[in-house]
């Protein structure tokens, strides 16, 4: 085993398996396998009858995983589910599985800790490595392409929308002075020199703009609505759907999607407010900080599902489904849309 995949530690991993509701013998798909830790404990459940679907478009991430549910195999013996491994971008499911077949789908958003670990990969500027930023290697666009082929008004667009960086134009305008860059570290170091950090802020200088460029370069947003949109079609009536996030963005979709697709009576959103994890495991695992998890129940044909969201509750006798309620959608309908964020403009 190695020694990536020894450290790894999921996120929220006993809200997944709450909120999953595993099934023995049912077939679920984990759309980001990554080093298979949330696969590992899904696996666990399923026993001889059930499917492991796994998706990553990170081939070695994949050939991890493998490696990790092999292990597992040689434990559970005759109990080990039937487990399938493919190398595509989750985006992609649907062109794998069949309509209706999945009892359960699970996806986990973002980059993996084995991809910030590796310096030669690019996520990170915790250490020197070369702008590559690219979760499929087999694709052509790197990091260094965007930092040293785009536009600066574009560049600068793309630091502000996709990272939230509300100092863009100057971050923009130092990389282009600066070029050619060619590493993680000196790209941070322009960062921080153009907009050093604030007293409030916790975070390095750099972390929005790299969040940024990684979201483009992977196509991040788009690969999750075509996830989410394709989900409802892939689950059986009462198969669960469950995301977890790691920034504003994402969450934003996950939640503006899965209310999109219940009020087409589709779902019943189970998490009225994002699952985040607790202070313990906040401590054992700074990954999870950021940690969102948002579920949603496919409904039964002709059930009534528009407009309702139902919230799991824990009591001392387990897990108990409760709480549906109408959403007031009178009051939503009459709120204001909010006005879009302004793109920053250049002077010329």
């Amino acid at each position: 085993m190695t020694e990536p995949n020894i450290r790894h530690t999921p996120v929220l991993s006993q809200d997944v398996i709450r909120y999953l509701d595993v099934r023995e013998g049912g077939t679920y798909v984990d759309c980001t396998i990554g080093l298979a830790g949330h696969a590992s404990q899904i696996a666990r459940l399923l026993g001889p009858d059930g499917h492991l679907i796994g998706f990553d478009r990170d081939p070695k991430a994949l050939e991890l995983a493998g490696e990790r549910l092999k292990a597992l195999a040689e434990e559970l013996g005759g109990k080990m589910p039937k487990v399938t491994l493919i190398g595509e971008a989750f985006s992609k499911v649907a062109e794998h599985v069949q309509p209706g077949s999945l009892d359960g789908l699970l996806a986990d958003f973002g980059v993996s800790s084995m991809q910030i670990d590796e310096p030669e990969r690019g996520f990170s500027f915790q250490a020197d490595g070369p702008l590559d930023m690219r979760q499929d290697t087999r694709q052509s666009l790197t990091a260094a392409q965007v930092v040293n082929e785009m536009d600066e008004r574009d560049l600068a667009n793309l630091i502000y929308e996709y990272g939230e960086e509300r100092r863009s134009r100057r971050i923009a305008r130092a990389i282009v002075r600066a070029r050619p860059v060619n590493t993680t570290g000196q790209l941070a170091r322009i960062v921080a020199g153009s907009a050093p950090p604030m007293k409030s802020e916790r975070i390095h200088p750099a972390t929005r703009t790299f969040q940024a460029i990684r979201i483009h370069v992977n196509r991040e947003l788009d690969e999750i609505r075509q996830l989410l949109e394709a989900a409802p079609q892939l689950l059986k009536p009462s198969g669960r759907l469950v995301v977890i996030s790691f920034h504003s963005l994402e969450d934003r979709i996950a939640k503006d999607v899965l209310r999109e697709v219940a009020a087409q009576g589709l779902w019943q959103v189970l998490t009225r407010k994002p699952v985040v994890a607790d202070e313990s495991e906040s401590d054992r695992n700074p990954r999870a900080r950021s940690a969102k998890l948002r579920a949603a129940e496919r409904t039964q044909p002709g059930q009534a599902g528009p407009h309702k969201t139902a919230e799991f509750q824990d009591t001392g006798s387990g897990r108990i489904l409760t709480g549906f309620a109408q959403l007031a959608t009178r009051r939503q309908e009459k709120k204001q849309p909010q006005k879009p964020g302004k793109k920053p403009r250049l002077r010329k």
